[in-house]
């Protein structure tokens, strides 16, 4: 049933730097996290409550720098603060990741909901949503988070750090790692306790990814060039390259091992340079140029390519069993096609065209997908979006706000 929610209007607040008793996210894979850091509770902490389902929420950041947690269950939303100048929003699932160029920093916010997983089932807790504080390093950053922490790389001056889960569980931005590479424009991401770090070629461009150990110590180099793009899966991380595509694993003796996935030699798209799918999942999906979307099956460690049929802007895996891919056409529709055949399954109507339009604008948008749902913002509409991708990609749910969603990111997963 279609049901639209208006959002309070837009109060300023002063941020509050509240310490939680929360307990980390817990990975989906080895490589991307280590459920032992959490005990043997599942993930269970005092001061935070074991729930029966997921407690998914959207936490959007406006025009005004009003941080909103909106709550997919009661259709709630609270407020958590105020951010100026921010350019990028990242998530692994529980932590919101504000990038501050201006500012040189990295605001970090604790939604306080989070789904612990234990391989074959999962639990889900809620506790208290704060802001935890910045990350300071200098002009523009690039992160990449997963169950294990966040890597925060600041390209003016080849700062790479790593916050670790279990510390940012204590409300603490403590640095697990902070090495120094020759400035680019590049990541880190953390792999288990470890971490892999791009260094530029003779160019500046990214040229390969180095290992990096809880230590901070430099380990092996790998060529991977044009690095861009990482995701962790439940088989292990993702980082793209040039000629396809390095997936990270954690071996028997805790060693990160690398392996090179190699684009089909008669693949004839451009290279993924950013990769989307549902959390946990081994598919993700990548845009390959104007039409196009990569597939990379890390179980199986293949690439498959399909073709849209038109531009698109955005593409996701939701790898479920009837194998949904999810794209936003360059029109502002949401298509659903499947990952087998590449055929149509079925399209919304154009529901966020200005805001697809607007160059500014579009990179902040995000198609989200989870296990039944998808979400998307729409900045100029001033509305969120929840389409069941499973039902003819029907608009399920609305929501109406007073100020633009530039940027949105789906929590409690």
């Amino acid at each position: 049933m279609f049901s639209r929610t208006t959002l309070p209007p837009i109060t300023a607040i002063a941020l509050a730097f509240t310490l939680t008793a929360c307990a980390a996210a817990g990975g989906s894979s080895d490589a991307a996290g280590d459920d032992s850091a959490l005990g043997d509770g599942h993930g269970a902490i005092a001061g935070a409550q074991e729930m029966p389902e997921p407690q998914l929420h959207l936490l959007s950041l406006d025009e005004t720098g009003t941080v909103s947690h909106l709550d997919l269950l009661d259709e709630s939303v609270d407020e958590l603060g105020t951010v100026d100048g921010v350019a990028d929003v990242a998530t692994e699932g529980r932590y919101g990741y504000l990038v501050r160029p201006d500012a040189g920093a990295v605001t970090v916010v604790d939604s306080g909901v989070w789904t612990w997983s234990h391989i074959d089932h999962f639990h889900y807790y809620r506790g208290e949503a704060s802001v935890l504080g910045d990350v300071k390093g200098s002009g523009p950053a690039t992160v990449a988070a997963n169950g294990a922490g966040a890597g925060l790389f600041f390209a003016e001056t080849g700062e790479a750090i790593v916050l670790d889960a279990a510390t940012l569980a204590d409300a603490s931005l403590d640095e697990r790692v902070h090495v120094s590479v020759e400035p680019h424009d590049g990541f880190i991401v953390p792999v288990g306790s470890s971490a892999l770090v791009t260094e530029p070629g003779a160019d500046g461009a990214p040229a390969s990814v180095r290992v990096v150990d809880g230590d901070g110590k430099l380990g092996e180099t790998v060529e991977c060039a044009n690095a861009a793009g990482t995701i962790a899966t439940v088989v292990g991380v993702v980082v793209g390259c040039r000629d396809g595509a390095l997936l990270a694993t954690i071996g028997d003796a805790g060693v990160v091992e690398i392996e090179r996935i190699p684009y089909p030699a008669d693949a004839g798209a451009p290279p993924a340079t950013e990769f989307r799918a549902r959390e946990g999942r081994p598919t993700v999906a990548a845009v390959a140029g104007a039409s196009g979307i990569w597939l990379l099956d890390t179980r199986k460690r293949t690439w498959a390519l399909v073709d849209a049929g038109t531009p698109i802007v955005q593409a996701s895996a939701v790898d479920d069993n009837d194998e949904h891919v999810l794209a936003l056409a360059a029109d502002g529709r949401v298509l659903v096609l499947s990952g087998a055949t590449g055929e149509l399954l079925a399209a919304s109507e154009p529901i966020v065209v200005a805001s697809v339009a607007d160059p500014e604008l579009v990179t902040g948008i995000e198609l989200i997908a989870d296990q039944h749902r998808a979400y998307l913002n729409g900045p100029v509409e001033r509305r969120l979006y929840e389409i069941d991708f499973a039902d003819a990609a029907r608009i399920a749910r609305t929501f109406d706000t007073a100020a633009e969603p530039r940027f949105t990111v789906e929590t409690g997963r």
